[in-house]
């Protein structure tokens, strides 16, 4: 029998299984798709995350950042948010006396810094290209794969997304709704130089924003609504380009398209993040609107925080086979501590687009008076930037 294992070996899942086995723990890491490997000549991938202060500092921790910034990543300084020209805020990390806000990377690039690390543990072992056939909770977990092999772990952990097989196994119920709208994400290659700034205009149809990649490249994206996204998503690369052109603000330079693809909005938040022997994290948790790319760091947060919560249990793995082994009311305190704080995210994201998703005269004046005045606010400035790159 194995101490843990994990299902889903995607950002979240393999941040969790490189702490665990650093805490001396054996962990099985269950993972369908093996990430291609990088080389230096590839194209950005679609997929990117703005990583926050607090993720990088994690990273640090997991001695994995330097192998991140060593393949691509691109730091960002600033960030700024409006709706008209005259009434935004600006944000920029000299406020809060630090050298940088954040780092826009690609999620593959961060998988694989992770995955690298894998090999410095020998009580890590990783089953990629299985699928799940059941899983049965008796005191411990028996996960059966489709080769037939059958692991035991006193501890399971869904890390496997929005639509989690382990949260399905377990009864776990959630609530939430998809979003009437849609994001169109756009990797594009710009004819300036690395930009520092990360950038988002709201308008009544969805948010408009930019993400700085490595190099002069750059992510777009576009929130609309599905039927608007839907043609979009069928434009050749020239069509698309003269799209952008139309609705991005003027901050945008000029530059080529290369890929773009679309993907559903989803709110999502299961009633129980643990359920006997399983725990759920990141995605198969909560999923959250993407307006201020909190989500990621938010499943990071869930890692530090049940990293925690198992090195103060350690004992509870030795001897195998005691009574208290088969306790997991201790696994509660993951719950505790993180269901607020996500819960306190994911409605804020909603008022945020709410507020700013309709054309209401009275509404359109109260927001933009209220992002100029944000822009003035000091203390409040400065508290509300630290927040979001999570540093206190």
């Amino acid at each position: 029998m194995i101490d843990v294992c994990i299902v889903g070996g995607g950002m979240v899942g393999s941040a969790c299984a490189l702490g665990l086995a650093r805490l001396g723990l054996s962990v099985t890491l269950i993972e369908h798709q093996q990430p291609q490997a990088f080389a230096r000549e590839q194209k950005p991938d679609l997929r990117v995350s703005a990583l926050n202060l607090n993720t990088e500092q994690f990273f640090q921790s997991l001695e994995v950042w330097q192998d991140i910034k060593d393949m691509r990543s691109c730091t960002y300084k600033r960030l700024s948010v409006w709706e008209n020209k005259g009434f935004r805020t600006d944000f920029d990390s000299a406020a809060i006396k630090q050298s940088h806000l954040g780092h826009i990377v690609e999620n593959r690039v961060i998988q694989l810094a992770l995955h690298q690390a894998f090999s410095k543990y020998s009580n890590l072992r990783c089953v990629f290209a299985q699928n799940i056939q059941k899983i049965e909770q008796q005191g411990h977990v028996s996960i059966t794969l489709q080769s037939g092999e059958n692991i035991c772990a006193r501890v399971l952990i869904g890390a496997d997304g929005l639509n989690s097989v382990v949260r399905q196994a377990a009864n776990i119920g959630v609530q939430g709704w998809q979003y009437s709208q849609q994001a169109l994400g756009i990797t594009i290659e710009t004819k300036a130089p690395q930009q520092d700034i990360t950038w988002q205009q709201f308008t009544p149809q969805g948010p408009l924003a930019f993400l700085p990649l490595f190099d002069r490249y750059a992510s777009l994206v576009w929130y609309n609504h599905s039927q608007q996204i839907d043609r979009l998503k069928k434009l050749t690369k020239h069509q698309l380009k003269q799209e952008i052109i139309r609705y991005f603000p003027n901050e945008l330079v000029d530059f080529d398209v290369l890929q773009w693809a679309n993907f559903p909005l989803t709110r999502m938040h299961a009633n129980q993040y643990c359920k006997g022997n399983i725990v759920l994290l990141g995605d198969a948790a909560h999923s959250i609107n993407p307006l201020a790319g909190q989500g990621v760091n938010l499943g990071f947060k869930d890692v530090q925080v049940l990293l925690e919560v198992f090195a103060n249990n350690q004992h509870r793995f030795q001897p195998i086979g005691s009574v208290a082994n088969n306790d997991s009311m201790w696994l509660m305190d993951y719950e505790k501590l993180r269901r607020r704080d996500n819960l306190l995210m994911m409605s804020a994201m909603d008022i945020l687009y709410a507020g700013f998703g309709n054309n209401i005269a009275p509404l359109r004046l109260l927001r933009n008076v209220g992002l100029k005045l944000a822009n003035h606010a000091g203390f409040l400035k400065t508290r509300a930037l630290q927040y979001a790159v999570g540093i206190k």
